[in-house]
């Protein structure tokens, strides 16, 4: 073993760790030596949303010490960035298992620090803890949750004063500040109780009472406050709000999925526990297709992401994915308020790089100004801060079923998205047709945009050095021709550069330094790479579009446009 490694294991091994910690260390050395070098050949890393990992032992893992470290450096920073006054910060947590007694270590430490900290009583999701930073003014906060990944996995990710997550400088400051965190013994583990106060009832019906807000057209709900609904919380904390909203909204007739009802760390009924996988889906999609359901939605553990299922010309059911769901969202928004008369001259949306080009198109149309920024919706949060006072944000979303509507919150919401496609569900009824109806007439109007997503896997020590790897190849001999078609266009966000790689005419990205890679052929599909921040993988976006003259000549374009990535897909040797 590395010298350093069994440096940080006999460190471990000392009185200053808990006993069942040591125990499980020594265990690890005897059974199973392969596993405690990827335990501690690292320190987790405090990444630029927080921390996510597998749960254990070590310095790679997350465990009361890696989040008690974390959550110090943490509360130094926000001591430091705001002297001289009260610091207070909102945390909640998911349904995973170890989440509320995470959520509990980093309410100590905050405190011991001479934090206010607000902490609710039970699981909450994540949006709520957005929309609580911004309604008890706190200058930060934390989930602590992995979001979708496997139930091996937790995390937390960290916010700031304006209830989005970090963005720069802060995000590099904060992890200046946990990096500085040399030891255990630098942490105030406790001391601090009296600053803990518990939220729950109140935040919830302020959170209710914004999300309501969010309707378009109440009364077409009144009209069909019967539309069956299937929702699913995949053993998430959507059950704690879902149900809720969707009634207060005035929806009667909502089924939840029984069997993924009830909060469970262990995700019992699925491999993971994520609205984007057709598996997670299926107990709710059988359900659906019992009761002849006009709509089916789930979210993810931590309800920020949501997938919706509805049924075709033929009465099929299918699953839609992240880029339909938000261009059926995006236009309802458009529409609606031009509709309603509460459109402004100054209106915008924000979608991210990777997301489906259709939005711009209907945006542009539409005369609504469209911004595109990085993956994450810290960047739409910080968007909206940015153009406070001069524009209107109305909806941001991206292609990972994820959206953000309203300006009340600044992350994903699953929770008001879920209230929303309900409306937008009945709203198409009210005229005889059906979302699915709805998406294909502007596949017609606007045009007809196919994506589909690819994610290579690089698990361990040298998934990471694999990853980057690939990553040089592409920006340093970019391919000339994918599938038939020259490559026009290189765009280079990490160096922030776009250049034609016919012309050589180069130009500057406006946006932050971002490990990216976008190729735009000159039969204007578009193909991005990019290594997860959150997963030892690295994911290829692909999105080719073409015309739809009529509804019926659907299924032979369907099937071009396939065929047209999956020949982008062939041609690069690509493989899950």
């Amino acid at each position: 073993m590395d010298a350093a490694i069994q440096e940080k294991v006999n460190l471990w091994l000392t009185e200053n760790y808990d006993q069942a910690t040591r125990d499980e260390v020594s265990r690890l050395q005897q059974e199973n030596p392969n596993e405690l070098i990827e335990s501690f050949y690292r320190n987790l890393e405090f990444g630029t949303g927080g921390l996510r990992g597998l749960m254990g032992v070590g310095t790679n893992r997350m465990n009361k010490y890696t989040v008690g470290m974390a959550t110090q450096g943490y509360a130094n920073y926000l001591k430091k960035s705001f002297p001289n006054r009260e610091v207070k910060v909102a945390i909640a947590h998911d349904s995973r298992n170890n989440s509320r007694f995470f959520a509990e270590t980093a309410a100590n430490v905050f405190a011991a620090n001479g934090i206010k900290v607000y902490l609710f009583q039970s699981l909450r999701p994540t949006p709520e803890l957005s929309f609580a930073i911004r309604y008890l003014h706190c200058q930060g906060g934390l989930v602590c949750t992995a979001s979708h990944n496997p139930k091996e996995y937790n995390g937390y990710k960290a916010y700031w004063d304006d209830g989005g997550q970090l963005v720069p400088p802060h995000d590099k400051n904060v992890i200046a500040e946990v990096d500085k965190i040399a030891g255990i013994d630098e942490v105030k583990w406790g001391g601090g109780e009296m600053n803990i106060t518990m939220i729950g009832k109140d935040v919830d019906e302020a959170y209710i009472a914004m999300v309501r807000s969010l309707s378009v057209y109440p009364e077409v709900i009144e009209r069909q406050h019967n539309l069956r609904i299937v929702y699913t919380p995949i053993h998430g904390t959507g059950i704690k709000l879902v149900p809720e909203v969707l009634q207060r909204f005035g929806f009667t007739n909502v089924h939840v999925v029984d069997e993924q009802a009830t909060p469970d760390g262990n995700f019992p009924t699925v491999i993971y526990p994520n609205p984007e996988e057709s598996e997670a889906m299926n107990i709710g999609l059988r359900k659906a297709q019992q009761i002849d359901a006009d709509i089916l939605l789930g979210t993810d553990p931590d309800a920020d992401r949501v997938g919706i299922g509805v049924k075709d010309k033929k009465g099929q059911w299918i699953l839609m994915n992240g880029n339909q769901t938000a261009v059926l969202a995006f236009n309802y928004m458009i529409e609606a308020r031009k509709a309603k008369g509460i459109a402004g001259p100054h209106d915008m949306v924000v979608k991210t790089i990777v997301t489906t080009d259709l939005i711009d198109e209907i945006a542009r149309r539409s005369g609504v100004k469209c911004y595109n920024v990085l993956t994450g919706f810290k960047y739409i949060a910080e968007l909206i801060k940015e153009k406070e006072g001069t524009e209107n944000y109305v909806i941001g979303g991206e292609e990972s079923y994820g959206l953000m509507i309203g300006s009340q919150i600044r992350d994903k919401d699953a929770v008001s998205a879920v209230a929303l496609l309900c409306e937008m569900a009945a709203y198409e009824k009210d005229k005889g047709r059906s979302l699915y109806d709805k998406l294909i007439e502007l596949y017609v109007q606007f045009g007809f945009y196919k994506e589909s997503l690819i994610s290579i896997t690089r698990k361990g020590m040298n998934g990471q050095k694999e990853i980057a790897e690939m990553m040089s190849a592409y920006r340093n001999h970019p391919p000339a021709v994918i599938n038939g078609s020259p490559v026009v266009q290189l765009l280079d966000y990490e160096l922030r550069a776009g250049k034609n790689l016919q012309s050589g005419e180069s130009w500057a990205i406006g946006l932050p330094t971002s490990n990216v890679l976008q190729f735009i052929l000159a039969d204007g599909s578009k193909i991005s790479a990019r290594p997860s921040g959150t997963e030892p993988k690295i994911k290829f976006y692909f999105s080719v579009h073409g015309k739809l003259s009529d509804a019926g000549d659907f299924n032979r374009v369907n099937a071009e446009l396939g065929a047209r990535i999956d020949g982008i897909i062939r041609d690069m040797n690509l493989k899950e």
